[in-house]
């Protein structure tokens, strides 16, 4: 008897836990029609296992390299005499950027070209036509681009882990979504007593120009790596830090998306571990989510509407089928053009099914027992004899 109640308890949750998942859905889920998928620019990308990295953010500049920069200048005392490039002007090296006139006598006076000493950008320029000069004085300062350091300020603690090689991604706000990939040379000989960090120095390359000295740059140093770790990225998650959820696509509805409660792990500038409430290959909204998370019940059609409109035939509010009781049609009228498919027929059993089958399965347990019983007495009776 214990265990018939115990059993027919297990039938009621069963039931009720069948009641709970409907209504769940038809709470979480938000339906859009196809011109509010577009307003909302909605964009999805399926959650899978990957190599997750474990970072360390750390912010800095973009510097220009101390070897690549040289001053153009005078052997000469005179004056300038012609001038044949200005600041923001791109030279070669060893082409003709001014001509200074010596003091010396003569008619003319001997002159002297000045050549570029390498290739590069004119960053500064200290002189005029007609100008006087002296050998030791600086014309021009020519700087060569097309290579530019990145000049991390990592946190001390994280100093140590961080060895020449390691990798890093680079933000530049400045150009955008943009990220660069590049790998630790070398570090700073002092470390900043104040901010508490080391310089960690990355070489860029910038032949087409876009990277210019100064321009923040943010840090994403790659520490560690973990294989086959379920992560989703960063822009899918949405609600308060005690309580995230996602938005995953309705693996059955058109513009339907479902609002899920997860657990978090591990974080890194593009992805977040995930411990619970998703699975591979889910369809995770990662664009348009925190507009999603505002959309109203009234924005679009309800979950019965929806089913209704793509199985042919009517559902219960709640999304789940309709039963004889609830005024279900006719069987043959019902499901006339309506296929779920094998793989989502046990999801759809209506709630008197279900009890029809947790009945059955009980009353067979306990026909098993009492024949389990029934054979221990025989066998305790023979043996007694």
């Amino acid at each position: 008897m214990k265990l018939y109640k115990q059993l027919l308890c297990i039938a009621l949750l069963t039931v009720t836990s069948a009641h709970a998942a409907e209504d769940a859905r038809a709470q979480n889920t938000i339906i859009l029609d196809d011109a509010a998928v577009k307003n909302l620019r909605i964009q999805t990308e399926e959650a899978e296992e990957r190599d997750f990295e474990t970072t360390v953010f750390a912010i800095g500049r973009i510097e220009e390299i101390p070897a690549n920069r040289s001053v153009l200048s005078s052997r000469i005392a005179g004056r300038i005499k012609a001038l044949n490039a200005f600041e923001g002007d791109t030279v070669k090296a060893g082409e003709v950027l001014a001509t200074v006139e010596s003091r010396q006598l003569g008619d003319p006076p001997p002159s002297v070209e000045l050549k570029a000493p390498q290739a590069g950008l004119i960053v500064a320029s200290h002189v005029r036509v007609g100008q006087p000069v002296e050998p030791s004085a600086e014309l021009l300062d020519i700087s060569d681009r097309s290579k530019l350091w990145a000049i991390a300020k990592i946190p001390e603690q994280e100093a140590a882990q961080t060895k020449i090689g390691t990798r890093a991604r680079i933000h530049i706000p400045a150009l955008g979504d943009e990220l660069i990939e590049a790998t630790l040379t070398r570090f700073g000989v002092d470390a900043d007593r104040q901010a508490g960090t080391i310089e960690g120095i990355f070489e860029l390359d910038n032949q087409d120009g876009k990277l210019r000295p100064g321009m923040r740059a943010e840090f994403s140093i790659v520490l560690d790596t973990k294989p086959f770790v379920l992560s989703i990225p960063r822009s899918a998650i949405q609600g308060d830090p005690a309580s995230r959820i996602i938005f995953v696509k309705d693996f059955e509805l058109p513009n339907a998306f479902v609002r899920v409660p997860v657990t978090l792990g591990e974080e890194n500038d593009q992805y977040v571990e995930v411990i619970s409430g998703v699975f591979p290959g889910d369809e995770v909204v990662v664009k348009g989510s925190y507009a999603l998370s505002f959309v109203g019940g009234g924005s679009g059609m309800s979950l019965k509407e929806a089913l209704d409109a793509a199985h042919g035939h009517e559902h219960a509010e709640d999304g789940s089928e309709l039963t004889e009781e609830d005024g279900a049609p006719a069987e043959e009228d019902s499901h006339a053009g309506h296929d779920h498919g094998e793989t989502s027929g046990s999801s759809t059993l209506s709630i008197p099914l279900m009890v029809y089958a947790g009945v059955m399965t009980l009353i067979s347990l306990i026909t098993l027992q009492m024949l389990m019983k029934r054979r221990q007495q025989e066998s305790e009776a023979g043996n007694a004899q």
